[in-house]
């Protein structure tokens, strides 16, 4: 089935993985069991199972390998706090939910760690002072503020969840673009190649489009091969659901209009890349960096579907063990 899906979707961008992968393997449990963010028996299977260093090494192919096991470290924290955001019973909290994640801001803007701090924090505490090692604290603002949408898309939905709300498509793309945490995840791909996007290319309105539709892009490609374990597991915030459910349609006709969609999407990145200017030397080096790391982005979290079998597991968690 994610065989079909993913040949289904189109991706003109190769595959690429970093030389590092086998030894990113070796190192994938280390930084998570020594901060115990893989506490009780379902995490530990849910985490292994999901091959996360996979992600990684696909997504970020031309880094070097501390900076890539920096990045893995931060896709599995996002990840691991993402599943209790949405399986445990946190996920109907959205007042509880805001109070984590406004101490984790505090947490990555400097703050030091007190006695009600939970793992989530410790661990935090150490990706910052590492990441900033080998960061500026610009760039770094940047991600936290990336990081921050994230939280706020979690929190959005766990207000849809507790009120029993299902968005209307536009509503839910609003969340989703926030709660898919791409922004974050491109930045971070800035950390990883040792370069910095100047802010007249940050907040360039075709750069910006760019963005958008990365995040897009994989935002809907995710939808499609997590429908079947959200929708098994009552959760609203899936594009094939929200379809079926404002346009009474059936599943099956909703994923294909995903899948429309997505292809839609990727075919608009292309051309509106045709239509950069030049910005001067310099720039446009930083420009072609950026761009071709969401195209390993969008490859590389397309290719890890076929390997993962996180979204198999139907399994509720039990909420984690915080201190």
């Amino acid at each position: 089935m994610k065989e079909l899906l993913s040949s289904d979707l189109y991706c003109p961008f190769s595959s690429q993985i970093n030389r590092n992968v086998n030894v990113l393997e070796e190192y994938a449990l280390e930084w998570v069991t020594r901060f115990n963010l893989l506490a009780n028996e379902a995490t530990y299977k849910r985490f292994c199972k999901s091959k996360f260093f996979l992600l990684a090494a696909s997504a970020y192919p031309n880094c070097r390998l501390e900076e890539l096991k920096i990045a893995h470290d931060w896709l599995s924290w996002v990840f691991i706090w993402d599943d209790q955001c949405d399986l445990s019973e946190l996920k109907n909290q959205p007042e509880v939910l805001k109070n984590f994640h406004q101490r984790y801001l505090e947490i990555l803007n400097g703050a030091e760690l007190i006695s009600q701090d939970t793992l989530f924090s410790h661990a935090l505490i150490d990706l910052r002072q590492r990441t900033l090692e080998r960061a500026s604290i610009k760039w770094f603002k940047y991600f936290i503020s990336y990081l921050e949408d994230y939280f706020c898309g979690c929190v959005q939905e766990a207000t849809n969840r507790a009120k029993g709300i299902v968005p209307d498509v536009d509503t839910y793309i609003m969340i989703r673009r926030s709660s898919v945490g791409v922004y974050a995840v491109l930045a971070l791909a800035e950390f990883c190649n040792q370069f910095m996007i100047p802010d007249v290319l940050r907040n360039h309105y075709l750069v910006k489009k760019l963005e958008l539709i990365t995040t897009d892009i994989i935002a809907w490609s995710n939808d499609i091969f997590s429908a079947s374990r959200e929708i098994a597991s009552g959760d609203v915030h899936n594009l094939i659901f929200v379809l079926h459910y404002h346009k009474q349609i059936s599943i099956e006709e909703a994923t294909k209009q995903v899948m429309v969609i997505h292809n839609k999407e990727v075919q608009s990145l292309l051309s509106l890349e045709l239509f950069l200017p030049l910005f001067g030397e310099e720039l446009d080096v930083d420009i072609a960096k950026y761009i071709s790391s969401m195209h390993s982005w969008i490859r590389g979290n397309l290719d890890w579907y076929s390997h993962s079998s996180r979204y198999q597991n139907l399994d509720r968690l039990e909420l984690t063990e915080f201190k």
